[in-house]
């Protein structure tokens, strides 16, 4: 499952105007701790003084990360230092201050009409500046980013040189906001948008293109504290007995977010095939990064069939990978249900839920679900796509922003007991 599957829930995106006035705030940091606790009692304030303070914050944010203020800047990305794995290799820990490191973000990829983040982050920018400081005045640590394959290589031997400078920006983005990325590669989301000459090629000739592809990104993002990690794919599969003959699997509102790495088995074992992809997309990024932690984020099978193994994260598969993710959207009255199918991704790495929400379930089973998780989970991911917990609920007779704007708030409320450092 991935970010379309609850924002079709929603139609999006109004947003605040940055006005002049407001630029001239210094100090965005006090600004934005003082809005995330109005937030959190908003219902006892009137909504339009909240919504002003939002409008300051945002503005003040946006200024920030624009201006290079060196003050500024440095309130915000002094706190970040490399996550590494700890000693156990079961937790992470910030190198720089010693911590264990809890993840607690937002999957963050497209806008109201649908456009991936490649698509609008040449001229529209400053909406992510923005977008990237709401993020972080809602506490988030975390910024899942999903990048397509179309738009980083014009042919299977080149490079785009313009997507790798823009996520290098990006990536300076989050690193003066405060902010980690998980940058997750080779998307197909948009099925129209992949050239016919990358579905022609065979399985050999597709991972040559794959591992150019995390090679450039690797090369682009080494060195840089910013970047959480890279997860290779989202949701990959593989096929069956029977031989495939496409690359996607099915569509979700209009997306492709499951893709097969092979469509035949040609002979070889699932856990063959696996392992291969993961050491060569692996050994992709180690040529010029050796430290950024590698991960995919997988479909929890076990969650579908209760007696299914993990693949990726099996010790076959995944020895060269450094932590588990996946994706879970627990159902009304089916909590112990997820939290089984969770247990099985306990493989002594840490686990990241890197997809989640109340999709199917209210609230008070979504926060029983993290809350039984917590003795396993070392991060939880949700969504955002740039719309303001005020924005949500100023719409009347709408459940899908009663929805977001609730998840939000619980969001903001749930960070500081989450990210409380654990033993």
């Amino acid at each position: 499952m991935s970010t379309d599957r609850v924002s079709c829930f929603v139609s999006f995106v109004v947003r605040f105007d940055s006005r002049a006035e407001t630029r001239s705030i210094q100090g965005s940091g006090g600004v934005r701790r003082l809005v995330m606790v109005l937030r959190s009692f908003a219902g006892w304030i009137p909504c339009g003084l909240v919504a002003v303070l939002a409008m300051v914050g945002s503005a003040s944010t946006a200024e920030v990360v624009d201006s290079g203020s060196k003050d500024d800047v440095t309130e915000a990305g002094a706190t970040l230092g490399a996550v590494r794995l700890g000693e156990d290799g079961r937790r992470f820990v910030n190198v720089r201050t010693g911590k264990r490191f809890i993840a607690w973000g937002f999957n963050y990829d497209h806008d109201d009409a649908g456009r991936l983040i490649e698509d609008y982050w040449d001229e529209a920018w400053p909406t992510i500046v923005e977008d990237f400081g709401e993020m972080k005045t809602l506490g988030a640590n975390v910024v899942r980013v999903h990048l397509q394959t179309a738009r980083f290589m014009k042919t299977p031997d080149e490079v785009d040189a313009k997507a790798l400078e823009q996520l290098a920006r990006l990536v300076e983005l989050a690193e003066k906001t405060g902010l980690y990325l998980d940058i997750t590669g080779l998307g197909c989301y948009h099925k129209k948008d992949v050239p016919a000459w990358y579905d022609a090629l065979d399985e050999a000739g597709r991972w040559r293109v794959q591992t150019r592809f995390w090679e450039a990104v690797a090369k682009t993002c080494a060195a840089n504290d910013a970047v959480f990690c890279y997860d290779l794919m989202n949701e990959p599969i593989l096929p069956g007995k029977n031989k495939e003959t496409d690359w996607l699997a099915g569509e979700f509102g209009g997306k492709h977010f499951v893709q097969r790495i092979s469509l035949d088995l040609a002979g070889r074992t699932r856990e063959e095939v696996a392992r291969a992809w993961v050491d060569t997309l692996v050994g992709a990024i180690r040529k010029h990064d050796p430290d950024t932690l590698v991960t995919v984020g997988v479909i929890p099978w076990a969650h579908v069939f209760p007696n299914a193994k993990p693949l990726f994260y099996s010790k076959e598969v995944g020895r060269n990978l450094d932590f588990v993710s996946v994706h879970f959207y627990p159902k009304k009255g089916e909590v112990d249900k997820a939290l089984a199918a969770l247990a099985v991704y306990d493989v002594g790495k840490p686990i990241v839920i890197e997809e989640c929400f109340p999709l199917a379930c209210g609230m008070e089973d979504f926060d029983a679900f993290v809350d039984g998780s917590r003795k396993l989970a070392d991060g939880y991911v949700g969504f955002y796509w740039g719309k303001t917990i005020e924005e949500y609920e100023g719409k009347t007779n709408d459940m899908a922003a009663a929805i977001m704007a609730a998840w939000l708030r619980y969001f903001v409320a749930k960070g500081p007991e989450i990210l409380d450092e654990r033993p």
